[in-house]
């Protein structure tokens, strides 16, 4: 957990949306000291010079943008968590690809900002590149009809691949995202979740029973069966031993 109060930088080349950030900013008090920036090029001046806990950071402003600034301060030795402020969700994904805390949509609700300093203070000053340690979960973006919602990758039981996108499914519903099931694969695969069909990845945890019949083997995931082809069968029954081993 980070220490209290958070030395923040706010960069946005809109004036009257960095006025309010600082404003709202000021009102909470796990916030110190605030600094402000009107473009990329200052902000990382700023974060060159100055030691900041967490960056509040408009990703569309002249010179470098909000995503550009990730990724330089992806290379600092120990850098500050990074929110993200903006009134555009497409960008959803890559900030979060990025290792951003949140994503926070304009107009900026109080509260809605608040939850995002909360996010900064229980995630605590991320690793450097020297250290691989991952988080314990992810937080994937889904967009729906231009809201941006944010599902846990430990409530995902299985995905389904569907061309370029996958959907994700988490018990009673399902979500569509922008992201390869292939990039999921390596992605996630620390995190207990492995291939069972050229089209479908399936997390060990969330696995109930495993059949095979007429050698066809299929496993069965809350109240869905999913078939599981003969090349990942072995595979499957290995890694299932081997978790359910594991179990307390």
């Amino acid at each position: 957990m980070a220490e209290l109060p958070l030395r923040a930088l706010v960069a946005d080349d809109e004036e009257p949306a960095l006025n309010e950030l600082v404003y709202l900013l000021r009102r909470d008090d796990r916030i110190g000291e605030i600094r402000t920036a009107a473009n990329g090029p200052e902000a990382l001046k700023i974060l060159q010079a100055a030691d900041v806990d967490v960056f509040f950071c408009d990703i569309k402003m002249p010179g470098l943008d909000g995503l550009d600034l990730a990724r330089v301060l992806s290379n600092f030795a120990s850098r500050p968590q990074i929110v993200f402020v903006t009134a555009y969700d497409e960008h959803a994904v890559q900030a979060f690809d990025l290792e951003a805390a949140d994503y926070v949509m304009k107009p900026v609700r109080a509260e809605r900002l608040a939850e995002a300093v909360r996010r900064v203070v229980n995630a605590g000053t991320p690793a450097g590149p020297q250290q691989a340690e991952e988080p314990s979960d992810e937080v994937i973006p889904v967009e729906l009809a231009g809201v941006t919602r944010f599902v846990q990758r430990s409530t995902v039981r299985y995905v389904e691949a569907q061309g370029d996108y996958a959907r994700l499914h988490t018990g009673q519903n399902s979500h569509l995202v922008r992201i390869p099931l292939s990039t999921l694969e390596e992605r996630w695969r620390d995190a207990g979740f492995t291939r069972i069909h050229r089209s479908t990845l399936v997390a060990l945890a969330h696995v109930d029973e495993m059949r095979v019949d007429s050698g066809r083997c299929a496993v069965r995931v809350g109240d869905d069966w999913l078939p599981v082809s003969r090349r990942h069968t072995r595979e499957l029954r290995d890694l299932l031993v081997r978790s359910t081993s594991l179990r307390p």
